[in-house]
């Protein structure tokens, strides 16, 4: 599993936005796969990532200091050494968003259809099943 795909969606959004913002300060890549650097938050962070070994990367931010997990500075560093990862990944987002679109399209259609083949005694009778059942889930909460 790649760096992204380790990293919280708060993370990965998060980071997107301080690299759009520009926040990283230094990039180095020290070899193929590492990466070190600063990144400017609520104060200055030191930053390495290990893209072969995403747990192994490290940030000084009181979220991620000491601990194996990936958090925003890392992904902004990342990003910014790698402009087209963070263009992959939106446009892989754009994707995702679109299927999901697509699929509840589709759903929609099929309820539609299903809804046009039933007829008034039927609607009817779900109809008021689904009335109770919202008054006695509010009874419930309330």
């Amino acid at each position: 599993m790649g760096l992204i795909e380790i990293a919280s969606g708060n993370s990965v959004w998060r980071g997107m936005d301080y690299y759009n913002s520009k926040k990283v300060e230094e990039v180095e890549k020290t070899s193929d796969t590492t990466i070190d650097g600063t990144v400017r938050g609520e104060n200055l962070y030191r930053v390495h990532v290990d893209i072969a070994h995403p747990r192994k990367s490290s940030c000084t931010c009181p979220f991620a200091d000491g601990r194996r997990v990936i958090c925003k500075h890392m992904i902004a560093l990342y990003f910014t050494a790698y402009p087209k990862a963070a263009e992959d990944f939106l446009k892989q987002v754009e994707e995702w968003e679109k299927e999901e679109e697509e699929e509840e399209n589709r759903h929609y259609e099929e309820l539609r259809d299903y809804v046009n083949s039933l007829s008034k005694s039927e609607l009817q009778s779900l109809y008021l099943d689904a009335l109770i059942e919202l008054e006695e889930r509010r009874n419930r909460y309330w």
